[in-house]
């Protein structure tokens, strides 16, 4: 198909710019010998005993001096050493005993921060805030991925507003960011059965635990299925290959819930799962509503483990409880899986490139698998011959489904684009932008990955488009846009 276009239509600089902010610390917990990188074995022994040997006075001295330095970087620091020591006490003879100040001092050497933004701020999305005002500006949260050390990625967030007119302003960041731990949460049987079948693991086993199991299942009616195939090891085979995917599994469903008092902005989204252990990236939230009208925020993200990548999925009501699980199907793999904001024709709806390089609709009956897809657009301008990738979810207009996109060309360089899909059959492409709108521009271009321009979702609010956009993954911007003059560039 010939598509033709007008000139698009420029992009309004807010002035706005989100910068990495290295003083954005949370705490974890440190084990001398365990650090990501080099050869070694756990030194906690020996740096116990060392602790064990200072005297009373050098003890309370010395925690003197960290509260000083660092009560002021961090809230519940005193609950936090009492964690970390109690991790690490069953190294210590019962027969011990240790001062209160001895153990806080003990969790204040297996404890290091970690600077969730030190090297990068990136990728954002943006959706309407739960709660709106009666009257004003409409408030939105804006998603980040957070880079620090080890190139670990986390999801945080930001506030602000969007007026009647398109002017943006952003809210005042929380001064301490916190994490929480993940509690174990109920599991989607879908999703278990479609990622044993899709990796050919051994039917007749996964069959065993898991068809007696409802649609949603607990961790432990799941070990109970589990230690009924392991008692039958003997006449089957691939046993302990599918138990270990099972848990693997099982390990990517958890819950975690912010304390009320907390902000937004405060509030960081760390890896907890094996599949994501060294990030959770490129979060595409979108605020579904469902055909009864209720609203749920959905957020798919790369989960990363060094290694492999695999789509997950975040749900949340209010941004202070969120619900990780993973995702299954071949629409679903690779990255860039987006979320229609509602179903059509009474299916979930999601913008795919599990191949790589080509924009995909996929349709389900299941949000959680996504095994069919269809090709809409691919490669085929200077600017985007590299591979082609979504931006986000798509907005619903009233001439069709806006989609902002992104092209790769030489040096690999990020573009954005956009094309409109028909609102009732989104595999039938309208229209696509012949140039990009918004590339790499002189002072655009350095950062930790030369080159690229990247938005994982924009937002509309009145005939404004609110486009958030990475630069080199390495800092934040955002523009706006109208929406009428973008769709008429198109059409």
């Amino acid at each position: 198909m010939t598509f033709t276009s007008r000139s698009l239509p420029p992009l309004t600089q807010t002035g706005i710019t989100i910068s990495p902010d290295c003083s954005r610390v949370i705490i974890r917990l440190f084990v001398p010998g365990r650090e990501d990188v080099g050869p070694g074995a756990s030194r906690a022994a020996p740096v116990i005993e060392r602790i064990l040997g200072l005297s009373e006075a050098e003890t309370e001295a010395e925690l003197v001096e960290v509260n000083n330095i660092f009560s002021r970087r961090h809230q519940g620091l005193t609950e936090t050493f009492l964690d970390h020591a109690a991790l690490v006490t069953p190294r210590i003879d019962s027969d011990v005993v240790l001062s209160k100040a001895r153990r806080l001092l003990l969790g204040a050497y297996f404890s290091h921060e970690y600077a969730i933004e030190g090297a990068a701020l990136c990728n954002p999305s943006i959706v309407l805030h739960p709660q709106q005002p009666q009257d004003g500006p409409a408030r939105f949260v804006l998603s980040v991925r957070g880079v620090g050390e080890g190139h670990r990625s986390s999801i945080g967030f930001r506030t602000g507003t969007v007026s009647a007119n398109g002017d943006v302003s952003m809210d005042p960041t929380g001064q301490f960011p916190i994490t929480v731990h993940g509690e174990p949460d109920l599991h989607h049987q879908t999703v278990f059965k479609m990622t044993i079948a899709d990796v050919s693991d051994d039917s007749e086993n996964a069959a065993f635990v898991l068809d007696p199991l409802p649609a949603l299942f607990d961790g432990a009616a799941l070990q109970e299925r589990i230690e009924g195939l392991s008692a039958d090891i003997a006449t089957r085979r691939n046993t302990s290959q599918t138990i270990d995917r099972l848990h693997f599994l099982a390990n990517s469903s958890y819950r975690v819930e912010f304390p009320v008092t907390s902000e937004i902005s405060e509030r960081v989204l760390w890896p907890h799962a094996a599949a994501e252990r060294h990030g959770m990236e490129d979060a595409r939230f979108v605020r579904f509503v469902d055909d009864d009208a209720s609203i749920t925020y959905y957020g798919t993200y790369t989960a990363f483990d060094g290694v492999n990548i695999a789509q997950h999925l975040l749900q949340t009501q209010d941004f202070q409880t969120f619900h990780a699980s993973a995702m299954a199907g071949s629409a679903a793999s690779g990255k860039g899986l987006a979320l229609f904001p509602r179903k059509i024709n009474g299916r979930f709806v999601a913008l795919s490139r599990s191949d790589r390089e080509t924009n995909s609709v996929a349709f389900s009956d299941d949000i959680r698998c996504w095994s069919e897809s269809a090709i809409v657009q691919v490669p085929e301008r200077p600017w985007e011959v590299l591979q082609l990738g979504n931006c986000g979810s798509p907005i619903e207009t009233d001439r069709g489904w806006l989609v902002l996109t992104h092209g790769v060309g030489p040096m690999r360089t990020y573009s954005l684009g956009a094309m409109l899909l028909d609102l009732h059959d989104p595999t039938r492409v309208l229209a696509r932008s012949a140039t990009p709108l918004l590339s790499p521009g002189p002072n655009r271009r350095d950062g930790y990955v030369p080159n690229v321009v990247y938005t994982c979702g924009a937002l509309a609010h009145k005939d404004t488009l609110v486009i958030p956009y990475g630069i080199a993954d390495q800092r934040i911007e955002i523009a706006t846009v109208s929406i009428s003059a973008l769709l008429d560039s198109l059409l």
